[in-house]
């Protein structure tokens, strides 16, 4: 956290981020988030001259959130800095660092969640529809794909799976999620056989002579990174000829949708989509409504 102002607004920051690190045990893009957007408030505060962060109200933030809509910032956006903020205030008055909580009675407004675009189940077989081509990256891009589209994992969770992490006799995954929980998750048969034929015979040629955990690796021997497989992904489905665009969290998106689609139930899907509250997957289906392996196999298209 080097380089903040030296202004006492700044002061508990990095103490926050820290407690959020420890204690809440958030991701490092959690974090982030929470970062950036405190950050971006405080800087609002430097500017209007504020010394004190006891001298903040909640007309400031009214004003704060004010300037930002004024920038096009989106209502989705704002109602995600305030809650940040709301976070930071509440721990710094419990902290006692703090006299008052000036956002105790400010409400996050309510943002309507946008439902997912899943693929199709055709769009879905075109991009698992391995090319006419051979070598090591065919062999790893495509296990990828198969494993993310049977398991519904994040993105993040899918680049950190490592060797260990996968239980091929099983048929499943073990996951370090959100929270630094953990969960099984069961992958279908044409998965593993993907995912094997890379480990037997595409793993090697990228391990460049370096002892590593992880199961997907890049040109240089290192874990496989978001961004490039983002790209791997849009990559495949320019190949495929689907023109929309396409993205590893629609391969999730379409692995929940089409479970639920084909009769799975609400609860099991949840779980394996590692989500803490079920009203974040009954974002998938229209209807409220086990043993996941077998609910895998019996509705998962590819199961």
């Amino acid at each position: 956290m080097s380089g903040l102002n030296k202004s006492p607004i700044f002061s508990y920051l990095d103490e926050y981020l820290h407690y959020l690190y420890a204690q809440k045990r958030l991701a490092r893009n959690t974090l982030d988030a929470y970062r950036s957007d405190i950050l971006f408030f405080l800087n609002f505060l430097a500017v209007q001259d504020f010394n004190k962060l006891e001298d903040v109200s909640a007309e400031t933030i009214r004003s704060f959130l004010r300037q930002c809509h004024k920038c096009n910032v989106s209502s989705r956006s704002n109602a995600r800095r305030l809650a940040a903020l709301k976070s930071y205030f509440r721990y710094l008055f419990k902290q006692g660092l703090l006299v008052d909580d000036p956002l105790a009675m400010m409400q996050t407004p309510k943002i309507g969640k946008g439902l997912p675009k899943p693929l199709s189940v055709s769009e879905v077989d075109l991009l698992l529809t391995i090319p006419d081509l051979t070598g090591p990256y065919i062999l790893r891009d495509y296990a990828m794909l198969y494993l993310l589209y049977s398991t519904g994992l994040r993105v993040s969770e899918l680049v950190g799976l490592t060797v260990g992490a996968c239980d091929m006799v099983g048929g499943r995954v073990r996951v370090i999620g959100k929270g630094n929980k953990e969960r099984l998750v069961p992958f279908g048969e044409q998965a593993r056989e993907r995912v094997a034929k890379y480990f037997e015979k595409g793993r090697h040629c990228f391990v460049r002579n370096k002892a590593t955990k992880y199961l997907f690796l890049s040109n240089r021997g290192t874990g496989m990174t978001r961004v490039r497989f983002w790209q791997i992904v849009k990559d495949c489905a320019l190949r495929a000829g689907i023109v929309k665009p396409v993205s590893p969290h629609m391969l999730r998106h379409s692995f929940a949708t089409h479970l639920l689609a084909n009769g799975a139930d609400l609860r099991s899907v949840q779980v394996m989509l590692g989500h803490s509250d079920i009203s974040t997957t009954q974002i998938y289906t229209g209807v409220e409504p086990s043993r996941f392996k077998d609910v895998h196999r019996r509705f998962h298209p590819r199961g």
